[in-house]
């Protein structure tokens, strides 16, 4: 994407502020008129930029209904397992779950760290880099995170369960939407279990939760004050819309999109549809890279995301470890958020390229890559994860797990990792069952 050369707005305002202050020590009688219109000025300048016309040649490519996005679909398996084999389906299903939380467990204390930072550590702590089992010691360990886990736990000493993270917990909110509601939930019902379960939302999600507090419908959500309607907040929410969907990608993606409109937009919306249906087709590939082209057949074809995708497909063939991966990401996407869809879609998928089948490489050489590498290295540990089965993940990665999940869902138990898998399968077999009635 080419971005304009943005001032450094940042530094300006910060200066105003200064300035500000030295003004009031200095006496000055002026400061409350003129602040005032510049305040004003400021939101009048917003509010120019958000009514700024649009590119509608562009936007025709890259439409938000469901209808519109499956007319400009590739071709695609659409469904893929005609019906559920139950052994198969549980050890992957287990294996999916497990790389998720192990994923984003291992990326989340050195979440948006730069990469050399993350080595500097590293060295610090005498553990491998990339990772190869969780960190040793973290910084602040008694800070907590999403006000509820202690940065310790997410050590491998200081681990006791799986931390809370807002990755794991919308794997969760989006088990029991689908529970609650019927596997045919609404956007609408979605919005309902954002004001019943979440206590607080980041970026878009924080947005379209305000926006719902305020009496606006579900499906407007998206559409006021939210310049992050194509962050990364929707494709972190794929991983129970695969889960309950196995081998029917078409399905995964169509349940990830009644969960992505709330809150996104666009290529917002298509992470999350590219990355249920790749995941969704992970149950039944040997390769990531052959869910992943999968997935692809599930968003629009001229979209940025699939373009940005079959550049990293194309492009992860002549990378051998995570700093050309980084390199090549800076380079494409200069000036782009660090917390966008689709730049970490790309780090995504360089980390699956350089891992292939070996779980430990794909969510170590991801977390090392940076950026938003919680959220990337639970998808790729999702995808990789269901490929390989929980039969040949080391057990390193989940002993200290103590089959417990912990959350900031309201008024929810912590949950069994076991049975949350087990009710994934009751889900999954809903959804295949409602296919053959269809």
């Amino acid at each position: 994407m080419n971005y304009p050369d943005i001032p450094d707005f940042q530094s300006i305002v910060s200066e105003i502020i200064e300035y500000v202050r030295l003004k009031a020590e200095y006496g000055s009688a002026e400061l409350g008129s003129y602040l005032t219109d510049l305040e004003q000025t400021l939101k009048n300048r917003l509010e120019k930029l958000k009514d700024m016309p649009i590119d509608t040649r562009l936007a025709e490519k890259e439409p938000d209904t469901l209808e519109a996005i499956r007319c400009l679909r590739p071709d695609g398996p659409r469904k893929i397992w005609n019906e559920i084999p139950d052994d198969i389906y549980q050890d992957k299903l287990e294996g999916a779950l497990i790389s998720r939380l192990a994923g984003c467990t291992l990326g989340a204390p050195v979440e948006f760290h730069s990469v050399e930072h993350m080595k500097r550590w590293a060295k610090y702590t005498d553990d491998a880099f990339p990772p190869t089992d969780y960190w040793s010691k973290i910084k602040f360990p008694f800070d907590l995170r999403y006000e509820k886990s202690p940065f310790q736990d997410y050590t491998r000493e200081g681990m006791h369960k799986v931390p809370a993270d807002d990755d794991i917990t919308y794997t969760l909110l989006g088990l029991l939407i689908a529970e609650e509601y019927g596997i045919d939930f609404t956007t609408e019902d979605v919005g309902k279990a954002w004001l019943k379960y979440l206590p607080y939302a980041c970026t878009a999600e924080d947005i379209a939760l305000k926006n719902l507090k305020k009496g606006i419908s579900a499906l407007h959500t998206a559409d006021i004050d939210n310049p992050y309607c194509q962050w990364i907040g929707a494709d972190i929410r794929s991983d129970p819309f695969a889960y309950m969907a196995p081998g029917y990608p078409e399905k995964a993606a169509e349940l990830a999109y009644r969960d992505a409109y709330l809150s996104h937009r666009r290529n917002g919306i298509y992470g999350e549809m590219f990355f249920a249906a790749a995941q969704a087709a992970a149950f039944c590939v040997d390769s990531p890279i052959e869910a992943i082209q999968i997935g692809l057949t599930e968003i629009p074809a001229d979209c940025a995301l699939a373009k940005d995708v079959a550049w990293a497909l194309d492009a992860g063939k002549d990378i051998h470890n995570y700093k050309e991966a980084r390199g090549l990401v800076d380079s494409r996407f200069q000036n782009m958020s660090a917390a966008h869809t689709n730049n970490n879609a790309c780090l995504t998928i360089f980390g699956l390229m350089l891992g292939g089948t070996d779980m430990t490489k794909v969510i170590s050489e991801t977390v090392a890559m940076g950026m938003d590498n919680d959220c990337t290295a639970a998808t790729a540990g999702s995808i990789v994860g269901a490929i390989v089965g929980r039969k040949k993940i080391a057990p390193h990665w989940y002993k200290n797990f103590n089959n417990t999940i912990d959350h900031y869902l309201i008024d929810v138990d912590e949950m069994k990792i076991d049975d949350v898998a087990n009710r994934f399968a009751v889900l999954a077999h809903r959804v295949h069952q409602s296919a053959l009635t269809q």
